[in-house]
Parts: C-alpha cells; structure tokens; sequence
C-alpha cells in the first residue's frame, strides 16, 4: 500500500477526489494577480474590483445551502462531477468575452463549482478513508487546496507581463478540471451512501475493494449502525443539548467564523494588490512576492497533514492560533509605521474624475501632460515615479483632483510620493509569511477535521 494501513485503490481514489481542493486553491489564489490586469483593461472602479472578487463568493453561498442536499441525494462522486464540469464551463465563459457582467458570472459559476466541490469531496474522502487513517487523508485536501494556490501565484507571475495574461490564467484550469470528471465517472460511490440508499451488497462490494479484503462485514456494520443513530437526530436537535449536539455545532461555527474573520480570505484575494501598497510597485514584483505566501502554505501544511492522526488537529489548532495572533500583532506595528500608497491598491475613478479631465475642465495643464495623466490613470503603479520625472505630474499633487467646476474644488485621494524603506517593506512581508504558515498549521487543516 501507498500508506501503511491504507489500501492502493483507497489512496488513489482519495487523490483523485482531492483534485477538487488543487482546482479550488487556484481559483481562489488566481484573482489575486488577474485582478491587476483586468481592473486596468476592462477600467474596474474599486467597487466593480471588489465585486469581481466577492461574486465567487455570492456563488458559493449558494451552493452551500443546496450542497448537502445534492450530495445526499445523487451522491458523493455526482456531486464531485457536477462541481468539476460546472468549473470547466464557468472557465470556458470567461476567456473569448472582456465584458464585466460575463466576467461575474463566470466568477458566480465558479464559486457554486467549488463550494460543492469543497462540501462533497470531503465527504467522500472521509467516507471511502479507513478510520485510524482518515485524519490524514482528509488532510490531502487541504494539501491540494494549498499547492492550487501555490500554482495560482506562480501563474500569477509568468503571464503577469503576457498581453491579456489573464485569460490563460483562467484557462489553464480546463484541462484538469475535465479530467477529474472523468476520472471520477470510473471511481465507485462511497459504501455509506449505498448504505444509505439500501443497496447493502454494492456498499459491501465496494468495501472489499478498497480494503482490499475478502471479508468487510465487520466494518459495514459498523456503518449501518452509524446511520441508524444518526436517524435518531433532527434539525432541531443541533440546537439542543441532547448528546452534546449544540455544544458540537457550536464549535464547528466558531472555527468557520474564525476562519473568516482572521482575513486569510482577503490575504488570498488580494496578495498582490496588498504587496504592491507596500512598495512592491510592479505587477511582476507583488507576483513574485505573493508566490512567497503560496510556497510558506505549501511548506507549513505538509507536517499538519502527515503528523495530524499522531499530534491531533486540536493541539496544531492551539498552536497555530498563538503564532498568528503574534504575527498579526507585529504586522499591524509595522505596518502603523508605513505611509501605505493608496493610489496602487486600486483605480477608483468616478464620473466627476472622467468629467474633470475632460478638454476644457482642466487648468493650468498642457497638451503634453495630458498624456501623462493618461498613462498614469491607465498605470497606477507608476504615479509616484512619473511626478518626479515631470512638473506638470507634480502639479497633480496640488491638483490631486482639485479642478475648477462651477466655483467649486473637488479633491480626490493625494497620491503618495514617499519610498517606503526596504527593512520595513521586507518585515511586513515576513509577518505575514509567519501569518500564512500559523494559519496553515492550526486553522487551515482544523476546520475539515474538528
């Protein structure tokens, strides 16, 4: 066997479910360098920027309300098709159109495919994993979502100088998506669903697959059993203190909530938009510097996943949780000493910025400057440098969206000329490294297994 105690057929069909989690950590990773250029070829405002990001988001909440549903329903290995072929297609949607309304909802399909996926894959895995090693095959998802987002960070890079990158960012997906359905299709179902389903002597069949054993009557029993305790509850029991059901369901909902609220997401989305307001200031560079987050979580989960079943997930949740509540200590005093350039976190123009700069609504500006405000609208990153190089540039701080219109000023976001010193821009970085891999060790792996 692959792992000891685990039959061949188990491991490979547990990687190949885990699949789910490689296509969900790249496409949650992948916004985060795809954003740099689609907010400056389609001209996102910040909201439509936040909104591109957040429609995955509004997809997945919907699928989380219809998962549990579907799963139990069509099954485990359906769902997982379902999810697989939903992420092609989202994927397909967006590459031949530059049309923000197509752009949400491809992001929209997207996110139903991999909250689904996230639902029924561990599931599966959980249900066809022996008991002593189930720990750690449940942990291979977290694993696979980790290296996905390391994949998306280095895709990130290599097409962040490409000519419309982003499309083969979205694209590169495809493939592997197509081939875990099909993969899927020849996997057998999971013995407790066909338990489930009263087809008692496929469940056995499949059993004796993967335990590869001749005999897996003790162990369907014990499934039987299960199911018919697990009749016993009802909804309404999860509120109550009948086998210490609340107090279960409360700690489930506090480690989602916590997961949330510790702004690992945002890390996730937006990493190379943060490093580049901390003096990161090309595309190219915040990319390279966010790979740094996807390799420090690739790194940290690994012993989490391989020690999980020895150590226990409540000790590494304990642990991980003291050293992020450190680094998040050290990254805000460091940060506190930063003069944050707001003007590279994203463009924001308004309909009264397009109108001031129109012919005729601007004072005091040549010809030629013009095509400097231009090139500096159209290339945030390069504000600070291009008013240096030119006066009429520097007349933008004074007019830093003061134009004369109708009597009246209108001032906008000053943009920020200050070099942010090397130690203090490597020392941010550093602290949210120590964030990533705390979180990868504790919360990251925790939240499937508690």
């Amino acid at each position: 066997p692959l792992i000891s105690g685990c039959g061949t057929f188990t491991c490979l069909s547990s990687a190949i479910a885990a699949i789910s989690g490689l296509l969900m950590g790249y496409e949650l990773g992948l916004i985060s360098g795809a954003l740099l250029q689609m907010s400056s070829i389609l001209a996102l405002s910040c909201k439509e920027q936040e909104i591109v990001v957040s429609s995955l988001l509004f997809g997945a909440l919907f699928a989380s309300l219809i998962g549990g549903f579907l799963i139990d329903r069509f099954g485990r290995r359906i769902a997982i098709i379902i999810s697989s072929s939903l992420l092609v297609l989202g994927s397909l949607i967006l590459l031949p159109y530059e049309s923000y309304g197509i752009l949400i909802l491809g992001r929209i399909a997207i996110g139903i495919s991999i909250s689904l996926s996230s639902i029924a894959t561990c599931v599966y895995i959980a249900e066809i994993a022996p008991q002593h090693r189930r720990g750690l095959l449940v942990s291979l998802n977290e694993l696979m979502i980790v290296i996905g987002i390391l994949f998306a960070y280095i895709s990130n890079y290599a097409f962040a100088s490409v000519s419309h990158g982003w499309k083969y960012m979205f694209g590169l997906v495809i493939p592997l998506g197509a081939l875990q359905a099909i993969a899927m299709y020849f996997l057998p179902p999971s013995p407790r669903f066909l338990v489930m389903k009263n087809n008692d002597e496929a469940a056995r069949k499949v059993l004796e697959r993967l335990r590869e054993t001749s005999d897996a009557t003790e162990e369907l029993t014990v499934i039987k059993s299960s199911l018919k305790d697990e009749h016993q509850y009802s909804f309404l029991d999860l509120f109550r203190s009948k086998n210490n059901m609340r107090a279960r369901m409360l700690v489930g909902l506090t480690l989602v909530f916590f997961v949330q609220t510790t702004g690992q997401p945002n890390i996730l989305f937006y990493a190379s938009t943060l490093l580049k307001s901390v003096g990161f200031q090309s595309n190219e560079a915040a990319s390279l510097a966010s790979t740094g987050v996807g390799v420090v979580k690739v790194v940290s989960t690994v012993p989490a996943t391989v020690f999980v079943d020895q150590v226990g997930s409540k000790t590494f949740l304990c642990i991980g949780s003291s050293v992020m509540a450190v680094s998040l200590v050290t990254m805000g005093l460091v940060n506190r000493n930063i003069h944050m350039n707001f003007t590279t976190v994203c463009r924001s123009q308004s309909p009264e910025d397009f109108f001031l700069l129109r012919q005729g609504n601007l004072t005091g500006v040549t010809n030629g400057s013009l095509k400097d405000i231009f090139s500096s609208m159209a290339l945030p990153e390069r504000l600070s440098f291009s008013t240096q190089r030119s006066p009429d540039i520097a007349g933008m701080g004074e007019l830093n969206r003061t134009a004369s219109v109708g009597g009246k000023s209108t001032t906008g976001s000053h943009v920020e000329s200050g070099e942010i010193p090397v130690v203090l821009k490597w020392l941010s970085l550093a602290s949210l490294l120590v964030y990533v891999a705390a979180f990868s060790i504790g919360l990251g792996p925790s939240k499937y297994l508690i």
